[in-house]
C-alpha cells in the first residue's frame, strides 16, 4: 500500500488523511463541497503527499486502498460506490467509514466487485483513537477482510473483526445502550446532563479507557475474578436491567439534553475543549503503550 483515496473530507475524512499522511502514505482526496480542498489543506500539517481531485473515480483509480466517508444514506452510498467500483482496480478494498449501515446494503451499489466492500468504521478522531471496526457483508471475501485488517494495523490502528454484520456494529451499539439509560435518567429527573457526564468521566470511564468491561469486571472480583462477580452481583444486575428506562427521543427530551450540555459547557470554547481532549488522549495512549501488561 502506498496510496490511499480519502473520499469525503469532512471531520472523519480529514482525520483519516492526517493518519495516512503521518504513516508515510500518499493521499488522493476528493469532496464535492465548495472550498473542501482549502479546508482540508488548512487542517493538515503536511500536504506534500496530498493530491486533491475533483472526481471520486479519479481518486479511486489512483489508490491501493479506498476509505469512503460520505453521508450516512444508502442512496448516496450506492451512487458513490458504483463510481468507486467502476474506477478502482479489482484488487483494491473499498472501505466505508459508515457508523451504522450494513456493508451488504452498501455493496448493492457495486455490481462489478461487491466482494471487496467492507465497513472500516473508525472512532472520532481516527488519527488518535486506535479502534477500527472491520465488518464484512454477505458477499465480502474473507481475504478482503484480512487485507483490510492488515492495512489498518500497519497504520497503527487496533482493528476488531466482526463475525457478521449488525446495524451499528459493536462499539456504537455499546454506546447506544449507555445513551439510552443516560437519556432516561435525565428524562425522569434523576440526574442532570452534567451529573451523568461527571459520573462517567470521573468513574467507570477512567477504567474503560484502560481496560474493557469484561476485564474490568474480572479485576473487581478479587481472587475469584469474573466468576465471583457473576455469581454474587449477577442477580442484582439482572434486577437493574429490568429497571432500565425505555426512552423516545422526543423534541422535548432533545431540547432538554441540548440545554443541559449548553449549561455544562457555559463559557467553554468547543475548539479549546477538543484540543484539551486530544492532548489527554495523546498522553493516555502514550501511557498505555508504556505498559506491556495491558492487552
Amino acid at each position: 500500500m502506498s496510496t490511499v483515496a480519502v473520499v469525503g473530507t469532512g471531520v472523519i475524512g480529514v482525520s483519516w488523511a492526517k493518519l495516512f499522511l503521518a504513516h508515510g502514505l500518499d493521499v488522493v482526496a476528493t469532496d464535492p463541497a465548495p472550498g473542501a480542498e482549502e479546508r482540508l489543506r488548512s487542517a493538515l500539517d503536511d500536504t506534500e503527499r496530498l493530491r486533491f481531485v475533483a472526481e471520486p473515480g479519479e481518486a479511486a483509480a489512483a489508490a491501493d486502498f479506498v476509505q469512503e466517508n460520505g453521508p450516512e444514506r444508502e442512496d448516496v452510498k450506492h451512487t458513490l460506490f458504483a463510481v468507486l467500483d467502476e474506477a478502482a482496480r479489482p484488487d483494491v478494498v473499498l472501505a466505508s467509514s459508515s457508523s451504522g449501515l450494513l456493508p451488504s446494503a452498501i455493496a448493492r451499489g457495486c455490481p462489478r466487485h461487491p466482494e471487496r466492500v467492507v465497513v472500516g468504521h473508525p472512532f472520532n478522531p481516527p488519527h488518535l483513537i486506535p479502534l477500527v471496526e472491520v465488518v464484512p457483508g454477505r458477499d465480502t471475501a474473507p481475504g478482503v477482510v484480512d487485507r483490510a485488517v492488515a492495512f489498518y494495523t500497519s497504520v497503527g490502528k487496533r482493528p476488531i473483526r466482526l463475525a457478521r454484520e449488525v446495524p451499528g456494529h459493536v462499539a456504537n451499539r455499546l454506546q447506544a445502550a449507555l445513551w439510552q439509560e443516560a437519556y432516561s435518567l435525565v428524562e425522569r429527573g434523576i440526574a442532570t446532563v452534567a451529573d451523568i457526564d461527571t459520573a462517567i468521566a470521573n468513574g467507570p470511564g477512567l477504567r474503560w479507557a484502560v481496560l474493557g468491561p469484561f476485564v474490568n469486571q474480572h479485576l473487581s472480583g478479587g481472587a475469584g475474578g469474573l466468576a465471583h462477580v457473576l455469581a454474587h452481583l449477577g442477580p442484582p444486575t439482572e434486577e437493574w436491567w429490568r429497571d432500565l428506562g425505555r426512552v423516545h427521543l422526543t423534541p422535548e427530551l432533545a431540547e432538554t439534553l441540548v440545554a443541559g450540555v449548553d449549561a455544562e459547557l457555559a463559557g467553554t470554547d468547543d475548539r479549546s475543549l477538543a484540543a484539551a481532549r486530544d492532548a489527554v488522549l495523546n498522553q493516555l495512549l502514550a501511557a498505555k503503550a508504556a505498559q506491556p501488561d495491558l492487552p
